[in-house]
């Protein structure tokens, strides 16, 4: 498994997502209870940016619709959302946070 550095720890702020693009991938990074998560940007509903919503207990809320999808599996617990996102494996490296996009799920 190839880990790529996303961002650096300092640049994220506790429960707000953070959006990288890695090798072309589009992620929401989001620090929150301790650990650092990583997960697909675009909401499976509609195609927008899950960056741009909230977190909450360890999900993410979609702005547009509500959705709300767990930041450690990528599956939607809310409507309108049926179909998860993919979330990715992340590893801390001093301040660098690592990310590989072979998906967990």
């Amino acid at each position: 498994m190839t880990f790529v550095r996303a961002c650096g720890l300092g640049e994220l702020e506790e429960d707000t997502p953070k959006r990288v693009e890695v090798d072309g991938t589009p992620l929401s990074i989001v620090q929150t209870e301790g650990e650092v998560f990583a997960i697909h940007d675009i909401c499976s509903h509609a195609n927008v940016s899950l960056s741009e919503g909230e977190v909450d207990d360890c999900h993410i809320e979609c702005w547009l619709h509500g959705s709300r999808f767990d930041l450690r599996s990528g599956k939607p617990d809310a409507l309108p959302a049926t179909r998860p996102v993919p979330v990715y494996p992340v590893q801390i490296d001093g301040d660098d946070v690592l990310v590989s996009l072979t998906q967990e799920s």
